[in-house]
């Protein structure tokens, strides 16, 4: 799978988790709109987005981790 489908995938997963988020809101139930938030289902969605960029952005490695060396 490219990197641009599974961002977009992550970002769809990210948007579900916030509009969980704001149904909690909206039914006034604070205090699990904050767990849900700091330990629950959007925290983690928001990991996975946030180390799929880290890892496309830590430098060109290969598959097996070692940089890649282009041509001699």
């Amino acid at each position: 799978m490219q990197y641009g489908e599974q961002a977009q995938n992550a970002l769809d997963r990210l948007d579900q988790s916030l509009a969980g988020l704001m149904n909690l809101i909206k039914r006034g139930k604070n205090q699990e709109a904050i767990q849900y938030m700091e330990n629950g289902d959007l925290k983690e969605k928001f990991e996975e987005l946030q180390n799929m960029i880290t890892i496309s952005s830590t430098g060109k490695m290969g598959a097996r981790g070692i940089q890649n060396t282009g041509t001699f």
